[in-house]
Parts: structure tokens; C-alpha cells; sequence
């Protein structure tokens, strides 16, 4: 008798590799809460999600599957009043590393004179805001460790303004699901509002107490603690608050969306 969890014919192992990018974004957050790292297979994709793993779209559409499930777990566990560690100022790393999607000669500065921070969404005051008007608002600092989905982290000192006093301030609903970010550089980015409220999430301007340079995200970042780096959007332009989902640069190319740390 045929197993019901094994597939009648062994499909080809070359189908998860066009999917490799996925599965690796899927086992590393899947290994982050000590489930099965380096271990997805076909056997194991089919029996998870029911797919036809000898069809590419089928194991695709399955591997989206497991992602979203990851997220939904992850965000179940999330605890909005725990602190991540935080370090001396001895251990922080002068500059910041640098990360992007692109190289950092193709930076293209931000001007501050110029700079406006456009607000959308579910959001009573939608005024734009400029640099005075950000400065002029209470900061906070933290610094905590940078964790790259990539492998490599750094300790950080961030100060700006805390992103929950930013919401509260602008009349933001509190109650949506989302806060999307866009960016000088066209990148895009969403959290869940349970991060933009968390007390280590900050809108940052500074870095070791100085402006932020150039390279780094000028005049405005967000840092917050409890996400993987590429979830920390750069050279904010926009700020949305939303019901809908947003996606993001990297989450529309399949990398989980929650990336909590």
C-alpha cells in the first residue's frame, strides 16, 4: 500500500531550486523558532501544504503558503511589551555598516533643505513634515543589535523620535494592521502596527549622536529593534497607515513579511 504522505512518483529535486531564494527565507525564520532548518524537501512540502510538487506554479504557490503561516505564527508569539537587549555605548560601531540593495557609491544624497515627509492612510493630520519640524519633536535613544537576514549584525545608537509618539501625534488609528514606508531610493517597506508601537521602535536622525550621514539613511530611518535589518526602510519619504496589506521591495520577492528577531 502506498503511503498517503508520500508522493506516487518521485518528483525532480531540480523544482525546489528554482525556489531556493524562498525556501531559504522560510527555513531561516522557520529555524529562528526551532522548526526544521535546512530540512524542507519535496516529500516534506507536499505533505505540509497538499501541493503537486511536479508542478513549478504548485510548489510556488505552496512555498507562498508556508511564508504567510510562518508570518501568522511569529506575530502570534510577539510580544509588543518585551525589550530587546540593549548594549554600552563602548560596543557600538562607528559607522554603521552600510546595506541597501545597491552598492553605497550609487547613493544618491537626500536634501534636507528640501526633504518632506508625506503622510496617507489612516491618519487625521496629514500635513507634510520637514526636518524642523521632526527635530523639534522629543527623542529617545536605544542601542541595540542590527541583525542582517544575510548573517552578519553590528551594535547600533539610535535617536529620533519614537515612531508610537509620531502616530499618536498625527492622529494615526492605532487599531490598523499596518505602517508602510517609502523611500528616496524607491524602496518600500510595512510593519505590523504592534512594532511601530513597540517602545524601541524609532523614527531615526541620529547615529551616535550625530546626524545621520548620507550613506545611512538621511534625514529619516526607522530602526527598531525587533525586526531583521531590511525591514528598517532608509530615506523615509512617506509614511502609510493601513488595513491593507503593503508588501514591501523584499517581501514582494518573497521574503517573509513579519522577519521578527
Amino acid at each position: 500500500m502506498k503511503s498517503m504522505f508520500r508522493p506516487a512518483r518521485a518528483p525532480d529535486p531540480a523544482i525546489l531550486d528554482d525556489h531556493r531564494p524562498l525556501i531559504r527565507r522560510i527555513e531561516g525564520r522557520l529555524g529562528r523558532r526551532g522548526a526544521f532548518r535546512g530540512s524542507l524537501s519535496l516529500g516534506a512540502l507536499a505533505m505540509l501544504t497538499g501541493c503537486n510538487a511536479e508542478e513549478p506554479k504548485s510548489v510556488q504557490a505552496a512555498l507562498l503558503a508556508v511564508s504567510g503561516f510562518n508570518d501568522r505564527v511569529q506575530s502570534w508569539l510577539f510580544d509588543p511589551n518585551k525589550l530587546a537587549p540593549t548594549y554600552p555605548e563602548s560596543r557600538v560601531l562607528k559607522p554603521p555598516r552600510f546595506n541597501a540593495y545597491y552598492e553605497i557609491e550609487d547613493v544618491k544624497p537626500v536634501d534636507g533643505t528640501t526633504w518632506k515627509l508625506e503622510l496617507a492612510g489612516l491618519i487625521y493630520d496629514k500635513r507634510p513634515w520637514n526636518t524642523g519640524t521632526m527635530s523639534a519633536m522629543p527623542e529617545s535613544e536605544i542601542i541595540i543589535r542590527h541583525v542582517c537576514v544575510e548573517g552578519w549584525d553590528y551594535i547600533g545608537q539610535w535617536s529620533g523620535v519614537p515612531l508610537r509618539s509620531f502616530l499618536e501625534r498625527v492622529g494615526a488609528d492605532l487599531r490598523a494592521k499596518y505602517v508602510a514606508f517609502k523611500c528616496a531610493d524607491d524602496y518600500t517597506g510595512s510593519i505590523d502596527m504592534a512594532t511601530a508601537l513597540h517602545p524601541q521602535t524609532l523614527l531615526a536622525t541620529k547615529y551616535a549622536r550625530e546626524r545621520i550621514a548620507d550613506p545611512f539613511g538621511y534625514p529619516l530611518r526607522l530602526r527598531t529593534s525587533t525586526k531583521l535589518g531590511f525591514k528598517n526602510p532608509k530615506w523615509i519619504t512617506a509614511i502609510e497607515v493601513t488595513n491593507t496589506y503593503p508588501g514591501g521591495y523584499w517581501e514582494d520577492a518573497g521574503f517573509n513579511w513579519f522577519s521578527g528577531i
